[in-house]
């Protein structure tokens, strides 16, 4: 059984202060090449600011990129997971919080940010690990 902390990437913790304006948010995700960045407040969590937060609170109300503050526009109800948590506790886990996005903790504190692709990457792998084994025992090739 897989736990989160054998899935999360190894890379380093990316994120953004909540008073930086969506202009750099936007840019430094870019940058990243990343759909959802962690915002923090004085080394806390206080959210996360992804491209749909991006698309339905600063596009459709065309408020100024340049101008508004991330913690204006970015989801505060964020849920978290330990990364002591199982694969498939952190599915259920976004599938309950209806997102794709979730900050990993140990002990109270942040240590990753685990993605839906991040979670459907290693699953692939698994399969595809268990597959070959499949065939090699089949075909007799142990």
């Amino acid at each position: 059984m897989s736990r989160v902390k054998d899935i999360l990437p190894q890379r380093e913790l990316f994120y953004v202060e909540e008073s930086q304006s969506v202009a750099d948010v936007v840019r430094h995700m870019s940058d990243l090449n990343v759909g959802a960045i962690m915002v923090l407040k004085n080394g806390e969590l206080c959210g996360v600011f992804s491209e749909r937060d991006l698309m339905t609170r600063v596009v459709l109300p065309n408020r100024n990129p340049a101008s508004t503050p991330v913690n204006s526009v970015m989801t505060t109800d964020v849920a978290t997971i330990e990364e002591s948590a199982t694969a498939e506790e952190a599915m259920e886990c976004m599938g309950v919080n209806k997102c794709r996005h979730l900050p990993v903790t140990s002990e109270g504190r942040l240590v990753g940010f685990l993605s839906m692709r991040d979670l459907m990457n290693h699953e692939l792998a698994q399969k595809t690990e268990e597959l070959h084994h499949m065939r090699a025992y089949i075909h007799g090739n142990t």
